[in-house]
């Protein structure tokens, strides 16, 4: 199994970027998918979920901003982040939900 993260960088606040993770391996649509983040200092924490069936889920800080989906057909998943702090500075890892399958992690950085 392997989980290939891309995007990230850097972005001014308010700003926007896009990650995305594409699995190959496993038979990506009956698995949920899931963004953790860890900041310098801090335990990793899960930000985003999202069912084989669609549903999601976010942590309280980034509702209404970030939003995950999942394209099957692709088996990519994708976290839009929008209206971006400096306290959203991490390094972004995906995960294949209940495993211990993750991505190689990708920085994103908020800061003027």
């Amino acid at each position: 199994v392997q989980l290939q993260a891309s995007g990230g960088g850097l972005a001014q606040p308010g700003g926007s970027l896009g990650l995305s993770c594409a699995a190959s391996g496993i038979n990506f649509r009956i698995y949920g998918m899931a963004w953790y983040r860890q900041a310098p200092g801090k335990q990793r924490e899960l930000v985003a979920g999202i069912t084989s069936a669609g549903s999601t889920n976010y942590v309280d800080s980034v509702k209404g901003r970030f939003t995950i989906s999942r394209d099957n057909a692709r088996n990519t998943v994708y976290l839009q982040m929008n209206n971006l702090k400096p306290e959203d500075t991490a390094v972004y890892y995906c995960r294949v939900t209940n495993t211990r399958y993750w991505g190689q992690g990708t920085q994103v950085t908020v800061s003027s």
